[in-house]
């Protein structure tokens, strides 16, 4: 099962707002905004939301400079949903989604906490 925080009734909720109910509800997590709950990516876990979480069902960091259209959205959605295929559960990690500006994309799977 998949939502939308704007489904769930908690548009406008700041990010820290947002950690119980994903906690709760057993959610992995996408957004865009990685550095507010992942912390730096040099660091990850060393700063933001789920710093002090010692188990989640996972966090998607999508990081693309420039925005995202619609096209785009669809097309990084289908390689996450490809990778959480093939490498199964993100629990306790970051799959790390990077478009460059040239259109390519890197994702990158890791530990979280450390």
């Amino acid at each position: 099962m998949c939502s939308h925080v704007n489904h769930l009734g908690l548009t406008g909720q700041k990010d820290w707002q947002l950690k119980t109910t994903i906690l709760d509800g057993d959610w992995t997590f996408i957004t865009n905004n990685g550095v507010d709950f992942r912390g730096s990516a040099k660091k990850p876990g060393s700063q933001g939301v789920y710093a002090d979480v010692p188990l989640h069902a996972g966090l998607v960091c999508v990081d693309a400079p420039g925005g995202l259209n619609l096209e785009s959205q669809k097309r990084l959605f289908d390689l996450v949903l490809s990778n959480l295929e093939e490498g199964g559960s993100l629990t306790n990690q970051v799959l790390q989604v990077t478009l460059s500006p040239d259109g390519s994309v890197e994702l990158a799977r890791y530990g979280m906490p450390t």
